[in-house]
């Protein structure tokens, strides 16, 4: 669930409605539209066509670039290759360029070797640059040595440095050269590099443990159900497989977002609750915009109070995807428990203090925690490319809504209709929402595992708004489900720190026990093999 939300490009209109945020992460295609009030209300001061960015994964915030990202990988030893991977796995035709270069992470310090049979801890990567990734999944470098385990980041293609056509700009240039960027051709990416990898090291004995969070940790599990042979097991983490069409409510996502708030604080959520009156109002006087755009510190004027609207959203979903009880720079420089440093914000100031001020403050929390940011610009993607916006409208189509009663966010139903014309407009794609659950599975998923499946691990916390699509219950004595009450965004793959709490720490155990299991049957079979 990876995961998990960057404009498309600038020539094409804006998204429809549907919120900010994929968070995987990162991201997703949904697509709604206020509905409308039965009677008068504030709200349908907002714009008829007011757009909403659909909750994305956390992939948009991959910048390997940044001095704690660069810090986090010195700690790690790592060679980064190239492997000349097929454009299209699932042809024999030569009419198009045949192949990319696939960058890859590889660690091997802590390798066993081919003649221990040490295993391969493969992290499948997300929509975004891998090194961002590596330097945010310490789990995965830190149980290595105690399996004497190869490391290995193979980058999802399209993102970071594994762009077909040479370049970012060819490589989105329309929905021809965007064609190859499906689940199923980055999943056989992973499957070939890997079987050529143990090929060439003569290790094809080798177990694999597949890894990954948010989007990461859907492709981990369902690789491990479309390429058993290649994986033994996988740890999907915060991975919301059951995020489709019509498994789980569409109202899911913005509850849990809506319930983080709430049980820090009520009135901390009834304020942003309300505030969705006060910004429709103040847009609407005389010079409403320019006064709106000074209050909240914008480096431009607004063009629409949807647009400021976005930017509230997206920061109250990401802030609950990320509310981890520690200190982190995941996203950006924030507190321990960060959702509840937002609500004190909001809840203490005076009275005599208005409501879009009070938002401001507690906003200011996941924007400008250390408040060097002098104004704020919503523009957040000025090159308008995102590999997730193209893969939400063709097969990763997540509905999303918001519900009257138990969000806080501006009520607004899921509409398929919308959604399509915009991906039509943007790309000139039509979205297909049963494709992935024709290919992966979904409905009546405990039968279907419980049938083929073993040896998965979907991990959750039920802070994540993305937990709600995620698979929250035992399904066999080798399908796993855990659960944890505190946890966020895929924070078992996090380093450990000093700071972790006892809860993590044992959340981490259980998996490392399992994963143990995993090996010690596979170690066992080989064996058994061997000696006959």
């Amino acid at each position: 669930m990876s995961s998990p939300h960057r404009r498309p490009p600038s020539r094409k209109m804006a998204p429809p409605s549907t919120l900010p945020v994929l968070l995987f992460l990162l991201t997703l295609s949904s697509a709604a539209v206020q509905s409308e009030p039965t009677t008068p209300h504030p709200h349908t001061l907002l714009p008829r066509h007011h757009h909403r960015r659909p909750p994305s994964f956390l992939g948009k915030f991959a910048e390997p670039d940044k001095p704690s990202v660069r810090s986090q990988l010195r700690q790690y030893r790592y060679e980064t290759r190239y492997f000349s991977q097929r454009l299209d796995h699932f042809t024999f035709s030569s009419n198009n360029p045949t192949s990319f270069p696939q960058r890859y992470l590889i660690s091997t310090e802590h390798w066993a070797g081919p003649e221990r049979l040490g295993p391969i801890f493969l992290y499948c990567g997300n929509e975004g640059d891998i090194e961002w990734f590596a330097a945010n999944t310490g789990f995965v470098w830190e149980i290595a040595p105690r399996f004497g385990a190869m490391v290995l980041f193979p980058e999802h293609r399209y993102y970071g440095k594994s762009m077909p056509y040479g370049s970012a700009e060819d490589a989105y240039k329309n929905a021809t050269t965007l064609s190859h960027l499906t689940t199923e051709q980055a999943l056989a990416d992973y499957a070939v590099l890997i079987r050529e990898l143990k090929r060439n090291l003569s290790a094809e004995a080798c177990p694999v443990i597949l890894f990954g969070g948010s989007y990461g940790g859907m492709l981990a599990a369902w690789m491990r159900l479309k390429y058993p042979h290649v994986a033994i097991g996988a740890l999907a983490s915060s991975a919301p497989i059951l995020q489709f069409e019509d498994i789980v409510p569409p109202e899911t996502f913005y509850d849990v977002v809506s319930n983080d708030f709430k049980r820090e604080s009520v009135s901390c959520f009834n304020t942003i609750k309300e505030s969705w009156d006060a910004l429709s109002l103040e847009s609407q006087i005389d010079d409403g915009l320019v006064h709106l755009s000074q209050k909240f510190r914008l480096c431009r004027e607004l063009n629409s109070v949807g647009d400021l609207s976005n930017w509230l959203e997206s920061a109250y979903s990401y802030l609950a995807m990320v509310d981890y009880p520690y200190p982190s720079e995941f996203l950006m420089p924030l507190p321990g428990n960060p959702i509840k440093e937002v609500c004190k914000k909001i809840d203490s100031a005076p009275d005599v203090v208005g409501i879009l001020d009070r938002i401001f403050e507690g906003v200011s929390v996941y924007y400008n925690y250390t408040g060097s940011v002098k104004c704020f610009d919503l523009d957040d993607d000025p090159h308008g490319m995102n590999g997730w916006n193209w893969q939400a409208c063709t097969e990763m189509v997540m509905p999303m809504s918001s519900s009257k009663d138990n969000s806080m966010f501006q009520t607004y139903d899921y509409d398929y209709d919308s959604f399509k014309e915009w991906c039509w407009t943007s790309f000139g794609a039509e979205p297909r929402p049963r494709w992935i659950t024709t290919e992966f599975g979904g409905h009546d998923i405990r039968t279907a595992l419980k049938t083929f499946g073993s040896n998965i691990i979907f991990s959750n916390g039920r802070l994540d708004p993305w937990s709600g699509g995620g698979v929250l219950h035992n399904i066999s004595d080798t399908i796993v489900a855990l659960v944890t009450e505190e946890g966020a965004h895929h924070i078992d793959l996090r380093a450990s720190t000093l700071n972790d709490p006892e809860w993590l720490v044992e959340h981490r155990a259980s998996e490392i026990r399992l994963i143990e299991g995993w090996l010690n049957d596979y170690y066992q079979d080989k064996a058994t093999t061997f000696s006959m």
